[in-house]
């Protein structure tokens, strides 16, 4: 299998994490990435009509996108562990954690191109500051909802982790510690798993 991927993208961390996890990195082959809405990678264009990071190709040559069913297809492959079963109602308090925090970074990741990529003198503000909006209620949702995650290989754990690395990449003024101890005390120990350091944006 080949993920193309973005050392900066979170949906594309997640999926990684992912596939540590289940013990599958082994079996995939990273394809580096860099496309932006004004700035398409061609290979990635080709293999996805979205263009969207992350995208894994499937040795049958079937391509998947959206990270969300990814990680699903992933699961599945490696006879469940992360997602928990359909009966389970555990399920619907993971599924919504992770909804929860892939809201986050799509707001996140809004604001980031409206400053990085938008012309400063058409920058919109007011739709700068709906987003960050999100991102703020989405944190307390998270701080709220999700204070027993664990921090083992779980798909809400890897989901709000790279929502929370997220935030520590691109927003760091924001000061997320400050407003959501809970989620701080977890994205610590989260953070001492190898695989996130080789994972981490900055790297």
């Amino acid at each position: 299998m080949k993920l193309y991927y973005s050392q900066t993208s979170p949906f594309a961390r997640k999926v990684r994490l992912a596939a540590e996890h289940l013990g599958l990195t082994g079996r995939i082959e990273l394809v580096p990435a860099v496309t932006t809405p004004v700035a398409e990678d061609a290979g990635l264009a080709a293999a996805t009509p979205l263009s969207k990071l992350p995208a894994l190709v499937l040795d049958d040559g079937q391509v998947l996108f959206d990270s969300r069913v990814i990680v699903e297809y992933l699961d599945g492959l490696a006879g469940g562990g992360l997602i928990p079963p359909a009966s389970d109602p555990a399920r619907w308090r993971s599924l919504r954690l992770q909804a929860t925090a892939d809201g986050l970074l799509d707001a996140a990741v809004l604001a980031r191109y409206e400053v990085a990529l938008r012309p400063g003198e058409l920058l919109w503000r007011d739709w700068l500051d709906g987003q960050m909006r999100k991102v703020t209620r989405a944190l307390a949702a998270l701080e709220a909802d999700g204070a027993g995650l664990a921090t083992g290989p779980a798909l809400d754990a890897i989901a709000v982790a790279c929502a929370l690395g997220y935030l520590d990449f691109r927003f760091a003024d924001m000061a997320w510690r400050d407003r959501a101890p809970k989620l701080a005390a977890f994205f610590a120990a989260f953070s001492e798993k190898p695989e996130m350091a080789w994972t981490d944006p900055q790297a």
